[in-house]
């Protein structure tokens, strides 16, 4: 069984910089229509398609089954979507510990998360100081929901918990 354990966090300051490893542009879309069952998602890295299944378990636990898939049918299903989001995904070492930060494009831009994988969700979490406000569960915050509603169409009571952190 495949199960994903993350939780995500909005970021304070721009620290977390000096901590990169390696970096990717993505740009994924979804087949799906409710975050109330399962998340269907396809991505585009710049060098292979993939197609994701995610449903939510429980906390920050979600099932998450993730295939390649032949670029020529790729290309045809994001070709066909249009709730799409592109980012620039960083990956960081932060004390032995790898986290990943997104930087939305276009119409999610100027929103940053930062995410970390971990291996059981009573997992000890020491935060890096370029962490700021955790989003876990935040449903508006989702990637799914980005593609929806971008950030840049959010009324003021999302902004605000975006810019008070």
């Amino acid at each position: 069984m495949a199960l994903e354990i993350e939780r995500r966090f909005l970021l304070k300051n721009d620290d977390w910089k000096k901590f990169i490893t390696k970096r990717i542009f993505i740009e994924q879309g979804y087949l799906s229509k409710s975050l109330d069952d399962w998340i269907i998602r396809i991505r585009f890295t710049g060098k292979e398609y993939k197609i994701a299944l995610k449903k939510h378990i429980k906390n920050f636990t979600n099932f998450e089954f993730e295939y390649s898939i032949p670029q020529n049918d790729g290309e045809q299903i994001m070709s066909n979507l249009t709730n799409l989001i592109k980012k620039e995904r960083f990956f960081l070492k932060v004390e032995k510990k790898t986290w990943i930060i997104d930087c939305f494009k276009e119409s999610n831009y100027p929103l940053a998360i930062a995410e970390i994988e971990m291996s059981r969700e009573d997992e000890d979490l020491s935060l890096p100081s370029f962490i700021s406000k955790e989003i876990t569960g935040l449903r508006h915050f989702s990637n799914f929901s980005l593609a929806n509603k971008p950030f840049s169409r959010w009324k003021d009571d999302y902004l605000t918990t975006h810019k008070n952190n």
